[in-house]
């Protein structure tokens, strides 16, 4: 299935809301995929991005690529109130980032932890000054018991003031898809779902955000029956989430092509204090969930028309973005 120029304008243009939801911020998400420095750390494995190692990962070519990943940052929404990010090297690539000449009068600052990855890439969360103030921040580190050499991302959570109201944020990069791991993403879901019920348990109307490549789509057990969220907003029990992306998803679109199909990793789920019958002070406006894909951002022919424009594509260097695209949702005020 190829993603049409139709189904793009309908994930860029059909944002349509009544008078009574006027947005007043926006959260986002977004793969940078191997946003790497330069620079060799032994602690890692970053040899293939070194000028000398296999894709010849010049300065240049990285000035590039941050010039690429903050410009698309920049048009969302003119650049969203918080942003999670992951595959990025370090703390270094972010604070080159948000100084691009594109974010840098956003006035955007930093949380990020390194992870224990062995390639090294790490979630990590930029959020405008002033829009949203951190004021607990802590890691989520992943345990598999049968697997105790098993290394992977953190999931970062943060709790800040946003809007004059609590918003807990929870960034995720779950264990990818190559040779199988589905017990691994299964674990983090389990992982995910138990700081969420520990905050509901001590404030069941917590306004929570989780956001991040969860490798699954909206349909796989990770997410549906594990984080126990769902799209269906007159279904949900107590305790169950709203998954923001699903409809998207069942509409057949997505963040990330591969193999010919579309997959929609890069979900947002929230609280159901968020929901606008629920919520007071701000809510998710509904249906505002959005992939945002700007022509520049896509494939122009071929038989991944319309698919992400990448940097590298089957090891050639293009200077294109990501091969994921990012999601995003509108925040109203009540």
């Amino acid at each position: 299935m190829r993603f049409t120029l139709g189904c793009l304008l309908f994930i860029i243009l059909s944002f349509s809301i009544s008078a009574q939801d006027t947005p007043i911020g926006t959260i986002a998400f977004y793969n940078l995929e191997n946003l790497f420095d330069t620079e060799d750390d032994p602690a890692i494995e970053d040899e293939e991005y070194l000028p000398s190692g296999e894709r010849e990962w010049t300065e240049e070519r990285y000035q590039a690529k941050l010039e690429n990943m903050s410009r698309v940052i920049a048009d969302m929404a003119y650049g969203p109130d918080i942003v999670g990010l992951c595959e990025v090297e370090n703390r270094k690539v972010v604070e080159d980032l948000i100084q691009t000449d594109n974010l840098k009068l956003k006035r955007y600052q930093i949380v990020h932890f390194n992870s224990p990855d062995a390639r090294g890439i790490d979630v990590a969360l930029i959020y405008k000054q002033g829009r949203f103030t951190p004021f607990d921040v802590r890691t989520l580190r992943f345990k598999d018991p049968s697997d105790i050499d098993f290394k992977t991302r953190d999931i970062l959570w943060v709790k800040g003031l946003y809007n004059g109201d609590t918003l807990h944020v929870a960034v995720n990069h779950w264990p990818s898809r190559r040779g199988g791991k589905e017990d691994k993403r299964l674990i983090a879901a389990e992982i995910l779902r138990k700081a969420v019920d520990s905050v509901q348990s001590i404030n069941p109307n917590a306004k929570i955000v989780l956001m991040g490549d969860f490798n699954d789509d909206p349909s796989n057990k990770s997410v549906k029956k594990v984080l126990m969220a769902d799209n269906k907003e007159k279904k949900l029990e107590n305790g169950m989430l709203y998954n923001a992306s699903g409809d998207t998803f069942k509409d057949g679109l997505g963040t990330l092509f591969y193999r010919g199909a579309w997959n929609l990793f890069d979900q947002i789920i929230i609280s159901q204090s968020l929901l606008k019958d629920q919520a007071t002070n701000y809510y998710y406006i509904p249906n505002s969930f959005k992939v945002f894909a700007g022509e520049y951002m896509r494939e122009a022919k071929g038989q991944n028309q319309g698919a992400p424009f990448r940097t590298f594509s089957y090891g050639v260097y293009q200077n294109g973005y990501s091969d994921h695209y990012p999601s995003i949702i509108f925040i109203g005020k009540k």
